[in-house]
């Protein structure tokens, strides 16, 4: 052969090869446009965080892990928070302190708080009382459709809920402090993280918990005992499961904590099996309809923390509150697909630190609270529906010019 054929021989492969790469390039160029486009043409919900919501706190308070969050008839926002028991006394107390060590910072406020849309203080209450064991370690808080308001408690000893008015009167405890039997028992909780009251039913679903595996299901008035049920449907089981495994099958009970139990407007019971990172579905009498794993590879304190509905008669959008990978996921609730996600760890507004518990008003706002040494409480404003263009819009800031 030639060295003339030989060279013809390496350009025509070299060509060729330059040709596939090419056309490589091309398809992947292609690829991505049809990605762009078909994310495009999904809209779903747009937020802004408002940094100036809520207003300053008055006397000095200060809020400590904040692990709860409601929105009532009326749109306003009540929170629940640990204070003092969260606080650190050297550097967050000092004017609580006997005697104060500061004049001004700070005191821990009160455990409930209670705010207007416009995100002033009007009301404010909590703390151990007459007729009731305030839990060791309050969790949880919710408004119900007649106006009142349920604590749950995740401390060791806590196996109770409370129910009390808008003003802090007392009116019912369901189960006592200390007698946790495990998820069998019929008068205690184990550890609660929230609870939910179906306005259709008049049952509150107990996320049951964070000592319990189960939903448990009462009357809300009387606070019996009416079902209970574990992960898939199951009789619950409280054997440990050990770590968390990704890779593992999926677990046949939930983990620890159960950490939401929420009623849809169609029926459909949306449970938080936080550590197993998913979102199990089921029929209110506990009959499993399907489930979503949402961040599978999450292991620690696990992606599934807190979950919300969106404000229209369908409910078509779920958000998922994630205080691992710090973030608000966007779901599309017929099909649980993730449509786009919000936020990033941080400080700053639009940013999370261990975001643990979320809201919605009437006019679809989203209000969040965090705990560990986030302690705070934000508000992410509904802008409408918009094309999905990032599977991942990071820290929602307000536009300058109040347009996307």
């Amino acid at each position: 052969m030639t060295g003339r054929s030989r060279s013809g021989k390496l350009y025509a492969a070299a060509s060729f090869f330059a040709a596939l790469i090419a056309l490589g390039v091309g398809q992947a160029a292609v690829d991505r446009k049809a990605a762009t486009q078909a994310r495009a043409a999904v809209q779903a919900p747009r937020f802004e965080v408002d940094p100036f919501w809520p207003k300053p706190l008055p006397n000095h308070w200060l809020l400590g892990s904040t692990i709860g969050v409601s929105v009532d008839a009326q749109d306003h926002v009540w929170i629940i928070h640990r204070g003092a028991a969260t606080l650190n006394p050297r550097t967050e107390m000092s004017a609580a302190t006997d005697p104060p060590t500061a004049e001004a910072c700070c005191r821990p406020a009160p455990p409930v708080l209670e705010f207007d849309p416009a995100g002033n203080l009007v009301g404010h209450w909590g703390g151990p009382g007459e007729g009731y064991e305030w839990p060791e370690s309050n969790h949880g808080i919710t408004v119900d459709y007649k106006g009142y308001v349920w604590i749950g408690g995740n401390g060791k000893t806590d196996a109770h809920v409370l129910k009390f008015t808008k003003e802090g009167k007392f009116l019912l405890q369901v189960g006592r402090r200390g007698k946790s039997g495990g998820s069998h028992d019929t008068v205690n909780f184990g550890r609660v993280a929230k609870i939910f009251v179906d306005p259709k039913t008049n049952e509150a679903y107990i996320a049951d918990g964070y000592g319990n595996k189960r939903v448990a299901v009462i009357d809300a008035d009387t606070g019996a005992f009416k079902r209970y049920w574990g992960a898939y449907g199951n009789k619950p089981d409280d054997t440990d499961l050990g770590p968390y495994d990704p890779d593992a099958p999926p677990a046949q009970q939930f983990r620890n904590p159960v950490h939401c139990a929420e009623v849809s407007n169609d029926g459909l019971v949306y449970v938080c099996d936080r550590v197993n990172d998913r979102i199990q579905v089921f029929k209110k009498d506990g009959t499993f309809v399907k489930e979503v794993f949402i961040a599978r590879r999450t292991r620690g304190d696990g992606s599934v923390w807190d979950i919300a509905f969106s404000r229209d008669p369908q409910q078509r959008f779920l958000y998922v509150a994630d205080g691992k990978n710090e973030k608000v996921y966007i779901l599309d609730r017929e099909s649980l697909q993730i449509l786009t996600s919000f936020g990033d760890g941080g400080r700053q507004p639009g940013q999370f630190f261990a975001v643990h518990s979320i809201a919605t008003d009437s006019k679809g706002n989203i209000y969040t609270t965090e705990t560990y040494e986030g302690k705070r409480l934000q508000k992410f404003v509904y802008k409408g529906l918009a094309p999905v263009t990032k599977l991942d819009q990071g820290t929602p800031w307000p536009s300058r010019s109040g347009t996307p």
